[in-house]
């Protein structure tokens, strides 16, 4: 199971209606499969701000996190993706990594 695939099912505890994980490790110096993005709509973030979602969602990854090297998280409520509906586009890596030589 691709470290993707790990991702998806961890969230499916948050029971989304709406799940996209990209791996974007294209746009990074690390290698692949190291830098995700994922936009997660759930009824589970009603009430919580950013942080609470965020700590939601970590709860949920348990050891899948410590695979990987970053996870870019875009939590909304089911009526903030219907009037949003779109996650903004990840930046373009601009190095710095202690990794990059």
């Amino acid at each position: 199971m691709s470290k993707r695939e790990h991702l998806q099912s961890a969230f499916a505890a948050l029971h989304p209606e709406h799940l996209d994980v990209q791996d974007e490790s294209h746009m990074h110096s690390r290698g692949l499969e190291t830098h995700y993005k994922a936009v997660i709509v759930s009824p589970q973030f009603e009430g919580l701000n950013a942080v609470k979602r965020h700590q939601k969602v970590y709860g949920v990854l348990g050891d899948v996190m410590s695979q990987i090297h970053a996870l870019a998280l875009h939590t909304y409520t089911p009526q903030e993706w219907a009037a949003q509906g779109i996650a903004p586009e990840s930046p373009t890596c601009r190095g710095g990594s202690k990794h990059d030589h």
